[in-house]
């Protein structure tokens, strides 16, 4: 329990760090130091056999200064109430860093949900909704797939809420199947939105011309960011996945991995074929690297292996994949990292516009969400590469400020002691 408690305390020391570099009152961080909403239940479902089984279940919803609160549901059996609430805190700074009219949320089951049936898994999730039915809504608390859920989850949670309330409501969830009122353009989008960061500002990070590119976990955002990266010329020399990982000097066959991933093998397969090494997983950090894209799990850069970071920039497509420790020997080596809650975000971005889709009732073309999302990433990026320079301060911490300044203008908006002492 202290180490989950730890995750949140650990989160609000970006908090404090960002509310030295703006003048806020202290209204503001008395808001944000805690969630506003965290309901627990326990769903009970018939499983298969007859029998009945009940499962522990969390929504978090942080702060909606800014809007109806917005965040993924994950289905893990290691989650519980830190982990979520922190999540749900990063929800909130990521929708704010991306100008969102969205607050933070998050939820989870702790399941495994590999040891259920498809059916125990579609029960499992209608009755997910059944219990937060008055939590979530269209204009209060928007969920989204996240860690091992899916589209389908995720239709079959709009169903059962469209059936509480009466009425179709798309747009209760974001994620859904393209047939269910799902947006073109969110498979991609996480990837997506880091590539035109990268893009736009390869200038500024020193990243012109070739650029040689590890990508740490092989999964939706891994196999993406390598795909578009590769088709703008640059070289993808090292990918690993839960497996093992794979090196090539000169450059890997992103169509062989992509085969592999296909037909469910390891990256690791690939090894001897198309000039492919094997190495292990642990290794892939220390490659000779321009670009290091930690796509995986959290905490997978810590002071145990940062010093062996060769890239100059990370591009943190996973949640937390940094440890503050790791960020602080990271800066000292002089690498640039780009932070999730700015890198990461072309997935809440894309789900905000499915949400403005099923609430217009008019579906988007792939370009208009493409050049939208590239819009939004280029403009937000723009701003918090300038705060950096203006304030000396690492990217991390500027995007803290940028989203701080935006939730500072929100709840001061509201009256703060000073207004109201006056």
């Amino acid at each position: 329990m202290s180490h989950r408690q730890s995750l949140l305390d650990l989160a609000l020391v970006r908090l404090d760090e960002a509310a030295q570099h703006l003048q806020v009152d202290a209204d503001v961080i008395e808001k944000l130091k805690y969630p506003r909403e965290t309901t627990k239940v326990r769903l009970m479902i018939r499983m298969d056999d007859g029998s009945r089984k009940s499962f522990l279940a969390w929504r978090c919803r942080y702060d909606d200064t800014r809007g109806p609160t917005k965040g993924g549901i994950r289905f893990h059996p290691d989650s519980n109430e830190d982990e979520v609430e922190t999540l749900a805190f990063w929800m909130t700074f990521k929708c704010a860093v991306m100008n969102l009219p969205y607050g933070g949320g998050k939820g989870a089951v702790s399941v495994d949900p590999r040891s259920l049936s498809k059916a125990e898994l579609e029960r499992l999730s209608r009755s997910y909704i059944q219990a937060f039915a008055r939590i979530v809504g269209p204009d209060r608390d928007i969920p989204a797939p996240d860690v091992y859920t899916n589209s389908m989850i995720m239709g079959w949670m709009a169903d059962e809420y469209s059936q509480i309330v009466g009425e179709a409501s798309p747009a209760v969830i974001t994620g859904k199947p393209i047939a269910l009122g799902g947006s073109v353009g969110r498979q991609d989008a996480t990837a997506r939105g880091g590539y035109y960061l990268v893009r736009d500002l390869a200038t500024e990070l020193g990243l012109e011309g070739r650029t040689r590119v590890a990508v740490q976990g092989f999964g939706n955002a891994g196999q993406y960011i390598a795909s578009l990266l590769a088709s703008d010329g640059n070289v993808i020399v090292a990918v690993s996945d839960s497996s093992g990982a794979v090196y090539s000097p000169d450059g890997l066959d992103i169509d062989l991995l992509l085969q592999a991933k296909a037909e469910n093998k390891s990256v690791a397969s690939t090894a001897g074929k198309s000039g492919h090494q094997a190495i292990s997983a642990e290794d892939l950090i220390a490659v000779d690297a321009d670009l290091l894209v930690p796509a995986a799990l959290e905490s997978m850069i810590h002071e145990g292996n940062a010093e062996n970071v060769k890239a100059k920039v990370i591009l943190e497509l996973a949640n937390g994949p940094v440890t503050p420790e790791a960020d602080a020997i990271l800066a000292r080596k002089g690498v640039t990292i780009l932070p999730d809650i700015l890198a990461n975000a072309g997935g809440v971005t894309v789900s905000y516009f499915e949400w403005v889709q099923n609430k217009q009732g008019y579906a988007w073309a792939l370009e208009e969400v493409h050049e939208r999302l590239r819009t939004i990433m280029v403009r937000e990026g723009r701003a918090i590469w300038e705060i950096a320079q203006d304030k000396n301060v690492s990217w991390r911490t500027a995007a803290y400020v940028h989203a701080l300044a935006r939730l500072a203008a929100a709840i001061e908006a509201h009256g703060t002691q000073s207004f109201f002492a006056s």
